[in-house]
């Protein structure tokens, strides 16, 4: 069973899965949804949860500097309570994701070959990697 993990925005999921042994986290791919329209992508999370045999799906919580929760907490939530609906038998869990985003820009612009154009199309994706790679890391102490 494999873990995959998502940063959720307004127009974007970022979607990266674990190796089958739960060690490392890749990059998978980026789903288009439009929050306003209720268009969430779950057709293709679901594609995904089943080809990759998914037990656990961990969200990145865009918590604010000082630990509250703000308007995209609250929605990364109820994307998560929206998954437990649609998929009760798998678990649901959140990651603090801040500066995540920020982490994954500084990398690539480090790698010197992302030009700015390509950094915004694979930024989620990347994000939901270190999300992804901290939860691992943290469950594997």
């Amino acid at each position: 069973m494999r873990t995959i993990g998502l940063d959720v925005g307004t127009h974007t999921v970022g979607v990266a899965v674990s190796d089958p042994l739960g060690w490392i986290a890749q990059g998978l791919e980026t789903i288009k949804i439009d929050e306003s329209a209720k268009d969430y992508g779950f057709e293709r999370l679901g594609e995904i949860i089943k080809a990759q045999d998914v037990d656990t799906i961990v969200i990145g919580l865009p918590l604010n500097m000082n630990g509250t929760k703000g308007p995209r907490a609250e929605a990364s939530q109820l994307y998560g309570r929206m998954m437990e609906e649609k998929w009760p038998n798998l678990t649901i869990t959140y990651m603090d994701e801040r500066l995540t985003t920020v982490q994954a820009e500084r990398l690539m612009i480090e790698k010197g070959n992302v030009r700015r154009n390509k950094r915004k199309k694979v930024i989620d994706k990347m994000a939901a990697t270190l999300i992804l790679q901290n939860y691992l890391d943290r469950k594997s102490i």
